[in-house]
């Protein structure tokens, strides 16, 4: 599953990626229904989904702040005011990387992509890499 962060709504992101992904592909607050999902809940509800990666353009939220597990991973995606085109390039292309390429690779992956590139920490390295 893709889990798609609140502030994507209205970009055209979910048809885009749907056309590529197989599985299905939620905005974060339809796992959560009747509630408002605030950032700090955003892990508990990805906790009680089955490996879902979480995208989102809200990385000074997520970004090396959020303590991640394997049970899901996230995706920010560091554009200002992204197009359902730049995301979906971005993440297709974060998705064809080795280390990056199978839903279970991508579990308890915190990633930051770019166009300048990708950097990420995991459950099981704290630290800082560049993919």
């Amino acid at each position: 599953m893709i889990a798609l962060g609140e502030q994507l709504i209205c970009r055209g992101i979910e048809s885009a990626v749907a056309e590529w992904y197989p599985g299905p592909v939620r905005y974060i607050h339809e796992l959560r229904p009747g509630s408002v999902v605030r950032d700090d809940v955003v892990p508990f509800v990805l906790n009680r989904q089955n490996q879902p990666t979480f995208v989102t353009i809200n990385e000074s939220d997520f970004w090396c702040r959020l303590a991640i597990t394997r049970a899901f991973g996230v995706v920010c995606v560091g554009l200002s005011d992204p197009r359902a085109t730049e995301v979906q390039n971005l993440r297709r292309a974060l998705f064809r990387r080795s280390g990056f390429r199978t839903k279970a690779q991508r579990m308890g992956k915190v990633v930051r992509i770019s166009v300048g590139g990708i950097m990420y920490y995991s459950a099981d390295d704290p630290l800082v890499r560049a993919g």
